[in-house]
């Protein structure tokens, strides 16, 4: 047995309007039109679904129970419709991130987008030594997950997350006469905060290792090789997080910020402020 929507339409709005007449022009139906229809949907279910006398109508027991699964099946449609719903949102859109925020989540976010808004392009630079900040400060890219150190970003910030030494498990400062390092090239900001750390507290280093790919940079410090620097969450089970008590400086926190080539958000087009919002919504992707 299946149900024309327009029935179970009808039948909600007389129960809603308490009578046929208000509910003929609630639909711009005429009164005899909608009393077709309660008696069709009567007709199907094989019951009466409403008391009628000349000064009330109510609905029978069987009514009660047929307006709460015919809601929910009204509720549904409307559900489906709007999830598969066309967007009509159109463009290019630029994105930058870290290539920390290419795990799972963020790979999903942008299939959603892409799924709600079919008619956009999107273009996305992922990657450690981009300098997004700038590319987006120089409208290169339209939004992006710039990485700061801890209240220096700008933008609404997504996650402060703290930036660890990470090592193989038993490795010693105390064994090398010079630190090895493993990095990214510049302008990697991990770098830069590791460089200067290392030479605020005097300590010896050399560029041991240098790659693009923070996979590279997680096994090098696996094996052993040489130290590097993330943060916390990008450790793996193998390794250790050094700190103080190892004779290694401290590290701040990080903090990443989604920011906008175009600070006003009225000026933004549709499908940048579209994918922001989702992004934003999302919390932590990483």
């Amino acid at each position: 047995m299946s149900f024309d929507p327009a029935l179970l339409q009808a039948f909600i709005t007389v129960h809603q309007s308490n009578g046929f007449t208000r509910a003929a022009e609630r639909l711009h139906l005429s009164q005899s039109a909608i009393s077709h229809q309660v008696r069709r949907l009567e007709e199907l279910v094989g019951r009466p679904l409403f008391h009628r006398t000349t000064r009330r109508l109510s609905l029978t027991s069987d009514g009660e129970d047929f307006l709460r699964l015919a809601e929910r099946i009204l509720q549904a449609q409307d559900a489906l419709a709007q999830h598969f719903r066309r967007s009509p949102i159109e463009g290019t859109v630029r994105l930058g991130v870290p290539q920390s925020f290419m795990s799972e989540g963020l790979p999903r976010l942008l299939r959603q987008f892409s799924r709600g808004c079919p008619n956009v392009r999107l273009e996305v630079s992922a990657g450690v030594t981009l300098d997004l900040g700038a590319m987006v400060r120089d409208r290169e890219l339209d939004l992006a997950v710039v990485v700061s150190v801890a209240g220096e970003g700008r933008g609404q910030l997504l996650q402060r997350l703290p930036m660890v030494w990470a090592a193989s498990e038993g490795f010693s400062l105390e064994d090398h006469a010079s630190m090895p390092l493993a990095y990214s090239p510049p302008p990697c900001v991990c770098r830069q905060i590791s460089v200067d750390a290392l030479n605020a507290k005097g300590i010896a280093w050399h560029g041991a290792f240098s790659s693009h790919s923070l996979e590279d940079l997680r096994a090098v410090a696996l094996s052993g090789l040489a130290v590097t620097s993330f943060t916390r969450d990008h450790l793996r089970p193998g390794m250790a997080a050094l700190d103080e008590r190892d004779g290694m400086p401290a590290l701040p926190e990080l903090d990443f910020c989604l920011e906008f080539s175009e600070e006003d958000a009225s000026a933004r087009p549709p499908a940048v402020a579209e994918l922001g919002r989702l992004i934003v919504a999302s919390g932590c992707m990483a």
